[in-house]
């Protein structure tokens, strides 16, 4: 079932397609994955080493961590140059 929806999916559509398919459309998404499996890899290293602090507090902060890597280091420049910067120098209409 194929519709013109953004949101719907293909039954047909497999992981890896449709990864290279996100990437295709945002080119910040294998860069997202990257920095949010390297923090979480560092906060799996540093649990070993929390010493007193509690296991929800370190599991908060390496979740602020990677949600604040893959939001604000990522997404809001390429939001940006998408919306204001692109326009601007390249005459392009706001689709």
């Amino acid at each position: 079932m194929s519709s013109d929806n953004p949101w719907s999916t293909d039954e047909n559509e497999s992981q890896l397609s449709r990864l290279i398919r996100k990437s295709r459309d945002s080119p910040f998404v294998p860069i997202g994955i990257a920095g949010f499996v390297t923090v979480v890899s560092y906060g799996l290293y540093k649990l070993k080493y929390r010493r007193d602090q509690k296991m929800s507090l370190h599991l908060i902060h390496m979740r602020v961590a990677a949600q604040g890597f893959v939001v604000g280091a990522l997404g809001v420049p390429y939001s940006m140059y998408k919306d204001h910067i692109r326009p601007r120098f390249f005459n392009e209409s706001k689709k």
